[in-house]
Parts: C-alpha cells; structure tokens; sequence
C-alpha cells in the first residue's frame, strides 16, 4: 500500500517507518503525534547502529563491541580467544581491538611476529594466562605501543629477560604462578617518563631480587611478592612503592633499616611468615607514611615492644591477629597517634576512643585516649596493656 502523507489540517495519520529487527516493537517508542522526518531519522539512526554491532570475528573467536561517546560514535572491539588451542596464533583481530584474551590455548611460545599485524596496533589489554609459555624475549612486545595490561599468569617462565618491556605504557603486569627464580626490578622501568605501574610476582619461586642503580628507578607503586622464597626483605630502596606484599615468606625476621628508603609506603603485608619470630626495634621507623600494618598469621610472634612500633606516625590500622601477641606496651597510644584498629591474638578488635577523664578545676574536664577492646563474640575485652 502507498503511504500517505499529512496535510495541513488533514485527519490522515504520519507515516511509520519500519522499525530495525533489533528494536522490540513493544519498546518502540510512539511515533503518534511526531512529525515524519524525525520519526523517519530515528528509525534509520537505530537502524545503523544495530548494523554498527555486528562484527566478523576469527573462528572459533567471540567479539563483543563497546561503544563510547554520543550516539555510541566511538567503539572498541573485546576479542576472546581462550580455550581454542594453540593453533589460534597469529590470530586476526579487528583494526579497533582494544582486549584480547588468549588464555588457555596451551602456547608454548609466543614472539613477535604472533602479535604484529592490523588490530594489534591499538590493543590495551593483552591475557596470555594459563599456557605454557617457558621464554620470552626482548621483543616479544615490542609493537605493543599501547598496551597497558598484560597478563602472564599460570605459566612457565624461569627468567625475564632484559627491557622486555620497555615500549609500552604498561600500568599492570601479572606474572604470577610462574617458575621465576630470581628478578631484577630493572627490566619493569620505562625508558621515558612512564606512569606508575602494578607488578604481581606471587607464588613463583623467588630468593633474590636485585635492581641495577645505574639504571631508570622502575615506577612501582604496587609489588606483590607472596609467596616465594625470600629470607631477607629485598632492598628496594629509591623505588615510589606504595603497596608491598611479602606473605608466605621465609623471613624468620626483621631487621633494623630492612624499609629503608620507602618513605612513600602506605601498605605493608608480613602475613604468614615461615618461621617468622622477631622484628627488631626501630624496623618501621623509615615508613613515616604507613597506614596498614599486617603481621597476621605469625604464631611464633609473641612480643611487640614500643620500639618496633617508633616512626609509625601515620599508622591507622594494626593487623596482630592469629599470632602470639596479646599486650601492647603502655605507651603504643603515644608512639600511634592516628591509630584507629588494632586486632590482637584471637581476634580481639581494639578500637581508640576518646574517654572522659578527671575534672580540673583551671583546665575544666580531662580527656584521653585509650582502647576499647572486644573479642570476636562481641564481648567486651580487657585493656591489653603491659608496661
């Protein structure tokens, strides 16, 4: 049938264009009362942009689109290739790939020319976890420009070798659970001014870590080093950390000046310590800047004098639980002045209040800080001070 068009003072509805098959006719919205050209532009701008999302992608591959910006004008392509088996390599991708997942496909190797080619130039985020890859080299990621993730978890590594990564802007490295035996910090400094960047070694097998300083000081704010074979705390002296994680550690103890230099640190993990037995007085007083301390899950902790905690200023919350430790000196109010939360022993949480104290008749009502103990049944808990 011929459509017919509305005259001026006609009774003849508008014209309805049909609406795109990815437009719901129950959720269409009315084009009762509207004029025809906007109803019309509506319907054919709906129109392309469901043919907008339709995207070819490599066999066996999934690609999910995500638009940005007004009218989804700007768009990234997610490429998920996991699972499919080693023979995915070199894998075409899109020319706006920003994500691509090649986990799972059992990759013994990966170099160069795996990840050179149209789509690569623009890709952000790249997860090569759980494979079996045992080498890279210097250039393995060298046209990676862009890229600011990787992901080299659950695999063979043994060693890195040297400025591996040094074209990218990366701000997330994952190498954990890999066969690393030792590390030098130097091969995750950028040869430009480089941003602030998250390295995970966790759970391989490392007993050394060492950094050459004739070289750029790599910007980690983040390092996690559970997990591993370290008996002394590394020196990482110079580098802007802000996260450190040495859990599950052969650190039988610490020693004075082991923090030295990390002045920027806010978070500092000593959780589950193998053999774990002493901190020496004044070990933490280069963390001015501290405002977690996790010494949980260290039974063979049994003392925590005044000295130990000296320099902690800024410290907020003190972790002791599941370790021997159940009395603070006297004085750990003073030595803690922003303190918040100290959980002790078997999990008695000790939070600072402000108490009323006596009335002085030329300075009026007293007040003083002290801690409100309560143990994990909600009970109320005595004041775990020892002088």
């Amino acid at each position: 049938m011929q459509a017919e068009f509305a005259l001026a003072g006609s009774r003849t509805p508008s014209f309805q264009p049909p609406l795109p098959r990815c437009w719901s006719r129950g959720a269409a919205p009315s084009a009762e009362g509207s004029a025809m050209p906007l109803s019309a532009w509506f319907s054919l701008l709906l129109l392309f942009l469901c043919i907008g999302t339709t995207k070819t992608c490599s066999p066996g591959c999934h690609c999910e689109v995500e638009s940005f910006g007004l009218f989804d004008s700007f768009s990234l392509t997610k490429v998920d290739c996991s699972g499919i088996g080693s023979h995915i390599v070199p894998v075409p991708i899109p020319l706006d790939t920003s994500y691509l997942d090649l986990s799972s496909n059992k990759l013994e190797t990966i170099n160069e020319s795996m990840l050179t080619g149209p789509g690569y130039t623009t890709l952000v985020s790249l997860d090569l976890s759980y494979n079996k890859i045992a080498k890279i080299s210097s250039t393995t990621f060298s046209r990676l420009r862009y890229l600011e993730s990787l992901d080299l978890s659950h695999n063979s590594l043994a060693v890195l070798p040297d400025e591996c990564f040094p074209s990218s802007p990366l701000g997330d490295i994952d190498l954990s659970n890999n066969n690393l035996l030792d590390i030098t910090l130097d091969v995750f400094a950028s040869k430009g001014q480089g941003k602030p960047i998250n390295v995970d070694l966790s759970n391989n097998m490392i007993s050394a870590v060492t950094r050459h300083n004739d070289k750029n000081i790599p910007k980690i704010q983040s390092l996690n080093l559970s997990g591993n074979r370290l008996k002394t705390v590394p020196n990482l002296q110079g580098i802007p950390l802000r996260y450190l994680n040495l859990d599950g550690n052969p650190l039988a103890k610490i020693e004075k000046g082991a923090f030295m230099g990390l002045k920027d640190l806010i978070h500092l993990s000593l959780s589950s310590l193998r053999g774990f037995r002493e901190i020496s007085p004044y070990s933490f007083k280069e963390l001015p800047n501290l405002q977690v301390l996790d010494l949980s899950s260290n039974p063979n902790l049994k003392l925590l004098s005044a000295e130990v905690v000296f320099g902690l200023s800024s410290l907020q919350e003190l972790n002791l639980s599941s370790t021997s430790v159940s009395f603070l000196p006297k004085t750990v109010l003073k030595y803690l002045p922003t303190i918040k939360s100290i959980t002790l022993g078997k999990n008695v949480q000790c939070l600072k209040v402000i108490k009323e104290g006596q009335y002085h008749q030329q300075i009026g009502l007293t007040k003083k800080e002290v801690l409100s103990c309560h143990d994990s049944h909600g009970s109320v808990a005595a004041a775990p001070y020892v002088s």
